[in-house]
């Protein structure tokens, strides 16, 4: 059954949706109040690097839409989606102000008609708010909350291909149509109560990032008795209980969602006056990774001399051009701040990064070669693939001086060693 949708937000999440369900057959509406994105995707251009996204808009362009009338939008669907965003606010809350415009718009139209329409949530929101919509809005609408579990770099897979489908909603009517709409997706149904649903979401993203914390403890342990974290998260792994996934030592979590719903569920915790001991340690070793990760780069410098950095990955992690809570940024404004040079390279992430690091002590490179040229250490904290094939032997040749410090253990650390490299993991030696 072919449905008119109104995706709100085109960001990652609304525009990976919005292209999705046109892909489904539904005839789907973006709406932004951005208008040089919205003029963009009108010309088949997406705003934003992920990967499949500029295809699939491409290819369906018959059963997609962009506008920044929202109001308009709103009157030709009966399915609307809000997908904007819930950034954090300095404390660690959510600033919910885009959200709460939009209930206004959908307040206006429910004052004009007399049209039933569904609102389906995908926005990441404080438990409670797809209630406190619901009274908002009234008996003309019927809210659904239907969290993203998509990943950056594969999002258009995580969309078609989902390990689940969560719909939490009072309403029978609400949860029949919602599912039509994902009637062609094989994928588990989970039907729960609305804070459940809106749980979940905070829950899954906060797991994972313990799961990546606990790693990187592991790995600080590996570093002072001499084990490999590599092997034994390996050894871990195969433990059907534990699974291998998010068991990569590193600099730590980044990204949009991770970092922010991490201090979100603390934020609902303390605000319920329960302390969240487990999600507190997990987001104060993540900090601690960064910090830790900038003293060995300045340990080598200090030791070798030199002030010259290279520093491989400006993303948050490959495949995405997403720089919001990157460790890389991070780690790259520490070292800015005690004077440093450095000069930095990303396949698709410079221009994002350019708004964020401050001249001159920082140069954008074209290649990875010549980001490596002349540094006395080479510093990959973003895995791209791309590095993994760079000749090794000329950046060698290229550096003052050959050491390597590898915020994501991504080398085979015996054969940098061999080609003469001094090479530096997490975990790893």
């Amino acid at each position: 059954m072919k449905e008119k949708i109104t995706v709100v937000g085109t960001g990652y999440v609304g525009l990976t949706l919005g292209v999705c369900l046109a892909s489904l057959g539904h005839c789907v509406i973006c709406v932004d109040k951005d208008k040089e994105k919205i003029n963009k995707l009108k010309k088949g251009i997406s705003p934003i690097f992920e990967p499949g996204v500029e295809d699939l808009l491409r290819k369906h362009k018959k059963n997609i839409s962009f506008t920044t009338d929202i109001e308009n939008s709103f009157q030709n669907s009966e399915i609307i989606f809000i997908a904007v965003g819930t950034p954090p606010k300095n404390n660690g809350n959510i600033n919910m102000t885009f959200f709460w415009e939009v209930a206004k718009e959908l307040k206006k139209i429910s004052d004009k008609n007399h049209i039933h329409r569904i609102v389906a949530i995908k926005s990441t929101v404080p438990v409670g708010t797809s209630d406190k919509l619901a009274d908002i809005l009234g008996n003309k609408f019927s809210v659904v909350f239907n969290p993203e579990f998509l990943r950056e770099g594969s999002a258009v897979k995580d969309f078609l291909n989902p390990d689940r489908i969560i719909l939490g909603t009072k309403s029978e009517k609400a949860k029949k149509r919602i599912l039509k709409i994902y009637s062609s997706i094989a994928a588990p149904k989970v039907f729960t109560d609305t804070k459940s649903a809106e749980l979940i979401k905070y829950a899954s993203n906060s797991f994972l990032a313990t799961k990546i914390s606990f790693i990187n403890e592991i790995a600080n342990i590996c570093e002072k008795v001499g084990a490999n974290v590599s092997e034994v998260a390996e050894g871990v792994g195969l433990d059907k209980r534990i699974g291998k996934q998010f068991l990569n030592a590193g600099v730590g979590y980044g990204g949009s969602c991770f970092p922010k719903d991490v201090e979100a569920l603390i934020k609902i915790a303390d605000s319920k006056k329960y302390d969240f001991r487990i999600l507190k340690a997990a987001f104060a070793v993540n900090e601690y990774q960064r910090k830790n990760f900038a003293g060995k780069i300045k340990k080598v410098l200090e030791k070798e001399g030199g002030k010259d950095i290279c520093v491989w990955g400006l993303s948050f992690k490959p495949n995405t051009d997403d720089i919001r809570k990157s460790p890389a940024i991070e780690i790259i404004k520490t070292l800015q701040k005690e004077g440093y040079k450095i000069k930095a390279y990303d396949p698709v992430a410079i221009e994002n990064a350019k708004k964020e690091l401050i001249l001159p002590n920082i140069e954008f490179s074209e290649s990875p070669f010549l980001a490596a040229k002349g540094s006395d250490v080479l510093v990959l904290v973003t895995e791209w693939s791309e590095f993994l094939k760079t000749d090794m032997k000329k950046i060698k040749e290229a550096m003052r001086r050959p050491n390597i410090i590898d915020g994501r253990n991504a080398f085979d650390s015996k054969k940098m060693k061999r080609m003469g490299f001094y090479y530096e993991g997490v975990g790893v030696r």
